[in-house]
């Protein structure tokens, strides 16, 4: 409560977007005593509204733990006497959305599925721009008192449905057995070892989806000027824009300042494995970002040269590329040059190189080279970036780990030499 009260000072209208699903213990109780704490502190702070997205789903004595906390929450914070805005949504499609992140991993890690009756319950599902829309619009939203409005996309479809649509846009096949007798708490055992969910958090979350989450009042629809998209457009927008989201943003800003990933593979974002090194050189900027620019061609990649030119050869065998493109310059490069069977993507001299993958591969594949000065030298960061297509995509990228890993950390080593070398010679 006394971190809440700094917080509330000046506020008009305050948002709650908390949940306590993925904490230890009870997190019924957390989530009515953290909603009880926000709720008198907004009272005390003369806060004019609440705004509190919730979760969809018919009250009746059979709901889940997971959408009970949800509705609860919004009474509790209604009992504080401050009017509150309630969006009850379903399913969130979009990037970090727990259950978006439940379906995504089971369509790219398994072919078959088996699928008990749960699978075909109806849902709402609605896209993460929709949702950031409603909690806009209800910021100024002409109302005295406390509402509930539920809100949902253009479709009601199943689980089913969903992965279905998901595998499509990502050129995946997939079947779908069904079966009887799985029940949410044997499904939710098995979920924990096929999905990367945390296990107590796939748990609470799949045993609610034996309720469905359908807009059963369209109050929603008449208040708000907003028309949600359908399933099909959800799913393509939330792989689009978590695409140009990724493809903008510097990625070793994604890897924890505290060192690189412990997890052994890489570090997951959304769809993707990241694996970031660093490493340092006694060299300027521009002399450490030499050997970067002319990297392949007939200076090769400075280590493991017979193995990039193997790779090579396979990659013609199966119709790619290969490495006989080679280098437009020996020494300059632009944003779209080839690079042996690379592209350049992003290119910043003395500073960053991003190279995508034209070989073929079960996926995408990225390569990128950042250099800044770092203690009177520079510090060279080699970040590798893959986004597996299905099951195929992850054994590829797991089998062929340790070699990647082993020819990374050789060539930014070898860069490192290179760029000292240039740095005596001047």
């Amino acid at each position: 409560p006394a971190s809440l009260e700094p917080a509330m000072a000046g506020i008009d209208v305050a948002y709650y977007l908390v949940h306590s699903m993925g904490s230890s213990g009870d997190f019924e109780d957390l989530d009515r005593q953290a909603a009880a704490n926000f709720g008198k502190a907004a009272r005390q702070a003369g806060v004019r509204r609440i705004i509190y997205l919730g979760g969809l789903g018919e009250e009746r004595e059979d709901l889940s733990p997971h959408l009970r906390s949800r509705q609860e929450t919004g009474k509790t914070l209604r009992a504080s006497g401050v009017p509150v805005v309630e969006l009850r949504a379903s399913i969130v499609l979009g990037s970090g959305s727990l259950s978006f992140e439940l379906i995504r991993a089971l369509v790219e890690r398994l072919p078959v599925m088996i699928c008990p009756k749960w699978v075909h319950v109806k849902a709402q599902p609605i896209a993460i721009e929709d949702v950031v829309s409603y909690l806009v619009e209800s910021l100024e939203l002409p109302t005295e008192g406390s509402e509930v409005f539920e809100i949902g996309g253009a479709d009601q479809v199943s689980y089913a449905d969903i992965m279905r649509e998901y595998a499509q846009q990502r050129g995946l096949r997939r079947y779908f057995i069904p079966v009887p007798v799985l029940t949410p708490k044997l499904s939710s055992l098995w979920l924990g070892l096929t999905t990367p969910v945390y296990a107590r958090i796939g748990r609470k979350l799949i045993e609610g989806v034996r309720n469905p989450t359908v807009v059963t009042n369209d109050d929603a629809w008449r208040a708000f000027d907003l028309r949600p998209m359908n399933l099909a457009q959800a799913i393509s927008r939330a792989v689009r824009n978590e695409d140009r989201g990724f493809a903008l943003t510097r990625w070793s800003d994604a890897i924890s300042s505290a060192g690189d990933p412990k997890s052994w593979g890489g570090a997951k974002f959304g769809s993707r494995l990241v694996v970031s090194h660093t490493t340092s050189a006694a060299a300027s900027p521009r002399c450490a970002f030499t050997p970067i620019r002319q990297l392949g061609g007939r200076r090769g990649w400075y280590h493991a040269n017979s193995l990039w030119r193997l790779r090579g050869f396979l990659d013609l065998i199966v119709g790619g590329v290969g490495m006989r493109r080679g280098r437009r310059d020996p020494e300059e490069l632009k944003v779209g040059d080839a690079l042996d069977s690379w592209r350049v993507e992003a290119y910043e001299p003395d500073h960053r190189l991003r190279l995508a993958a034209e070989m073929k591969l079960p996926g995408r594949a990225w390569l990128e080279f950042e250099v800044q000065a770092s203690n009177g030298g520079s510090e060279i960061r080699q970040t590798a970036v893959f986004d597996p297509v299905g099951l195929s995509g992850l054994l590829y990228w797991y089998g062929i780990y340790p070699f990647h890993a082993w020819i990374f950390a050789g060539m930014l080593r070898a860069l490192a030499r290179r760029a000292e070398t240039l740095a005596s010679a001047q």
